[in-house]
Parts: structure tokens; C-alpha cells; sequence
């Protein structure tokens, strides 16, 4: 299980502890394996992730919001907290992001111009696209996620909620396509969106 630590407002994610994003559940048909780690922690009214990444190859094409950012250098972290669905939070290395909301993959209500404006991202790369480069690359993504993104919920505080979620790490258009989570997943091809493969996750009160 992951608790994600309550911290004031203004600390740095540094201090968190790290997870790493490891599990390679494709390795026969995608060997390539980037070093990922990421931390979660929460001030109670915001989701907070810092993910670091070490990678032979990064592209950051896509420059619109809830665009296919999943095709460059990607992370993600999916959530759910009932069994009404689950939020996937994506983004590029230059801090473009997805939000979603749904029961099954086809099945998705994105978020809004309005919501999305409310999801601060750090990106370590700055926010200009840029073509595959090769490489020892290193980049990390800082994300300050408002409770109000959780839109098909209404939560008035992070405090003390229980969640199952996973945390990935892919490229599918890189010439070194990846497709790495925190917890394993049992299918057959790179799929993401399997719920029944999340891991406990408690808010800490």
C-alpha cells in the first residue's frame, strides 16, 4: 500500500519518499526499461506528484491539452476511489496533460479547458515541443492536482480518503517504446486502463 503523506502547502516533494515505476509486464515485446520513480504527497486540498526520469530517448510533439500525449515521452497516474471509475492523469515531459474520467477505456468524459487550467505543472524541459532526442536524457515533471480536478467527485478535502491507483511510465511512438507501472499488470498486450490491477493508495488524515 501507498500513503501518501500529508505536507504543508510550499514543501518541497524532494523531501518523499521515492516509488519506483519498474514493473516491464511487455519485456518480450518491448525490452527497453527507462529508470522512473515518482512521489505522491498531498496538502489536503491538492494532489502533488514529482516524477523523475532517466531515458535513452524523449520527444515532447503533442502542445495541446488533452491531446494524445501518451505518444511522447509520457507519465501517468490513474486513480480510483469507488466503483463508479477512475481518473487517468497524463502528461508529456513538457507538462501537456490528459484528464479523464472513466468506468472503462472507450467510455471517458475528459475534463474541461477550466479544469485543466487548474493543474500546475513543472516540467524540467520547459514547455516548447521538441523532436526524439537521443541520449542519456533526464528530465522530472512536478503536478499540483486541486481536489477540484476529481470532477465527477466532490471532495472538500484529501484528508484521510482510501484510493486504488497505479502510476506509468510510456512512449508509444519513441523509437524505444516503453510501457512500465508501479504495480504489475497481468495482460496479454500494453494496457493501462485495467483497474483490477491498482494498488491500495490512503491519503493521510
Amino acid at each position: 500500500m501507498l500513503k501518501i503523506r500529508k505536507i504543508k502547502a510550499g514543501s518541497s516533494l524532494t523531501e518523499l519518499p521515492m516509488q519506483e515505476v519498474a514493473c516491464n509486464n511487455w519485456a518480450a515485446d518491448y525490452p527497453y526499461a527507462p529508470r522512473v520513480r515518482f512521489a505522491a504527497g498531498h496538502d489536503g486540498k491538492r494532489l502533488l506528484l514529482r516524477f523523475e526520469v532517466e531515458e535513452g530517448c524523449t520527444a515532447a510533439k503533442v502542445t495541446e491539452d488533452n491531446g494524445p500525449v501518451w505518444t511522447d515521452s509520457a507519465v501517468e497516474f490513474f486513480i480510483s476511489f469507488d466503483e463508479r471509475g477512475y481518473y487517468n492523469f497524463e502528461f508529456n515531459c513538457i507538462g501537456r496533460a490528459l484528464l479523464g474520467f472513466r468506468k472503462t477505456k472507450p467510455d471517458v468524459r475528459h475534463a474541461d479547458e477550466r479544469i485543466m487550467g487548474l493543474i500546475v505543472r513543472r516540467p524540467s524541459l520547459g514547455g516548447e515541443p521538441f523532436g526524439e532526442r537521443r541520449g542519456e536524457n533526464r528530465w522530472t515533471l512536478e503536478a499540483e492536482i486541486p481536489a477540484e480536478a476529481f470532477f465527477a467527485h466532490d471532495f472538500s478535502t484529501l484528508d484521510g480518503l482510501w484510493a486504488r491507483a497505479n502510476v506509468y511510465k510510456c512512449g508509444d511512438d519513441l523509437s524505444q517504446p516503453h510501457f512500465l507501472s508501479w504495480r504489475p499488470i497481468g495482460t496479454e498486450k500494453p494496457n493501462f486502463h485495467v483497474p483490477e490491477y491498482f494498488g491500495e493508495v490512503e491519503f493521510e488524515a
